[in-house]
């Protein structure tokens, strides 16, 4: 995540981060490309299938797991309908686009999308045994079937996309794009869009529109005008492009998509004009024959609110509950270390501005300040970055305790008091606030969280600026499978590394 990270300007604002440099390209045609990664795709997902199903099996009949004890099915059959089940599971694969090469390896969606697919053809399994009474089939099974089949898949994406990035990173799965307009939301586009590791887009240059030129000079190369846009799309064998809303008036859009939209293979996108503010997710309704586009409160989705906070309620609790012998022998370790008291309490900002006191251990000595006055090097370091490498404010146990992000586990209760989330953005005094300019606003619909983007990404390594751009992509991206993602799979190497922690 480290390559989404850009600096924060003199006046407090994000600026846009440096454009990547683009390596070298292929000589395989992307055509080529997308079809041995949908050969590989299709090859892993067939053999990811059989092994789910088979593990099920083994589950049900070798361990003799099961709900129904009474009710013993044929085991024989089992090879056959494993034959007959991972082509249908295939094919609805398909139909929830897992193949489409502008969505595969795409991000966190994809986790939901084979969530979705695994779930519709396990209901037509389900159906079938009301349609046709003697296929008689095990409940466990079938269950065990539909868990561990999404569970490998996006097991299996997640390794899929990782390989992605680093074929990306020699050249290959980049999608040539260009940005239309040449202000400074195009200018911005461009280099959030050019962080081509995640983004995979290989962005050639730009499209100038006529109406407002730029005034400035552009990081790459302007290829032409709208009035050419066609001999650009054909040159350079462009599919996306990016249309920057603010570069345009109404009659140079109009115009834009009558000219690209018969060119096969090219998808037109369009900037809300407002995407460095836009994080939510937006919805259309359509009243009368006017297509109208709302901006949601929040990103996530109903349904994904109430599951987020039952996980974070949950996980909190148990984990006070099995952490409870290890938070009494921190307590005493802090006693007896230093003076003071063992919780510190840190005022910050949650969710709409609101203040609270996040609960951490303590790891600093008592006469803390007095001691980073001393050294006026340190103090100014501190101002700027609000980290120390060496702290001489740290105490011996605090040292370790930082070290494995122990101090943090008191904020189990901030999330029980629904103050904070297990995941999300790193949390802020009110001090810092100014730092993230208008961006302030996007940081306060989320709550802050124990764990997130910066914890796994280098934590404390990071500059200031990272860790702010860090919160921007994650607010932008938010959702239950990031959070998932981040929780269980990437924080746990993140504390035992214990890179970045001080």
């Amino acid at each position: 995540m480290s390559s989404q990270v850009d600096r924060i300007g003199t006046s407090g604002t994000l600026a846009a981060p440096r454009i990547l440099p683009y390596p070298h390209t292929p000589v395989l045609s992307l055509k080529a490309q997308r079809f041995l990664l949908r050969s590989v795709l299709s090859v892993s997902d067939i053999v990811t299938l059989a092994f789910a199903f088979r593990l099920a099996f083994w589950f049900r009949f070798d361990l003799g797991w099961t709900v129904a004890p009474e009710v013993v099915p044929d085991a024989e059959f089992y090879p056959t309908l494993i034959a007959l089940l991972v082509p249908l599971w295939v094919a609805i694969f398909i139909l929830f686009r897992l193949y489409d090469p502008h969505l595969i390896l795409g991000g966190i969606a994809e986790y939901s999308r084979t969530f979705n697919a695994c779930t519709a053809a396990t209901m037509f399994v389900i159906l079938a045994t009301f349609i046709e009474p003697r296929f008689v089939v095990s409940r466990f099974w079938v269950v065990s079937a539909w868990a561990l089949s999404f569970v490998l898949i996006a097991a299996t994406r997640f390794f899929w996309r990782r390989v992605a990035y680093g074929l990306r990173s020699r050249g290959f799965l980049l999608i040539p794009a260009v940005i239309v307009g040449t202000n400074e939301e195009a200018e911005a586009l461009a280099s959030d869009l050019g962080q081509w590791r995640s983004s995979g887009l290989r962005i050639l240059g730009f499209v100038a529109s006529e109406s407002r030129p730029s005034h400035h000079r552009m990081t790459l190369p302007v290829l032409g005008s709208l009035e050419e846009i066609r001999e650009i799309v054909q040159d350079h064998d462009i599919e996306d492009l990016v249309v920057s809303i603010t570069a345009l008036n109404r009659e140079e859009l109009l115009s834009l998509c009558e000219s690209v939209n018969n060119l096969p293979d090219v998808h037109l996108r369009l900037s809300s004009g407002l995407y460095e503010l836009l994080t939510t997710r937006v919805s259309v309704q359509t009243l009368g024959t006017v297509p109208l586009i709302s901006m949601n409160k929040i990103r996530l989705a109903p349904q994904e609110v109430y599951v987020k906070t039952l996980l974070d309620y949950v996980l909190a609790l148990a984990g006070l509950i099995v952490l409870s012998p290890l938070l009494i022998v921190i307590a005493l370790l802090i006693r007896f270390d230093s003076p003071g008291p063992v919780f510190y309490r840190r005022r910050v900002l949650g969710v709409g501005g609101s203040e609270f006191d996040a609960f951490k251990f303590r790891t600093m000595r008592q006469d803390g300040d007095a001691v980073l006055s001393q050294n006026r090097e340190l103090a100014q370091q501190f101002e700027a970055n609000h980290k120390l490498k060496e702290d001489p404010r740290v105490t011996r146990v605090g040292r370790w305790l930082r070290k494995y992000s122990l101090d943090e586990l008191p904020q189990l209760f901030n999330v029980l008091l629904g103050q904070m989330g297990l995941v999300g953005p790193r949390m802020i005094c009110p001090a810092e606030g100014d730092k993230y300019g208008r961006h302030k606003v996007n940081l306060l619909t989320v709550k802050p969280g124990i764990t997130g983007l910066w914890q796994v990404s280098g934590r404390s390594d990071l500059t200031y600026e990272e860790r702010v751009r860090l919160d921007m992509y994650y607010i932008r991206h938010y959702s239950l499978w990031l959070d998932l993602q981040i929780l269980f799979v990437q924080t746990l190497p993140a504390v035992m590394k214990s890179r970045g922690a001080y």
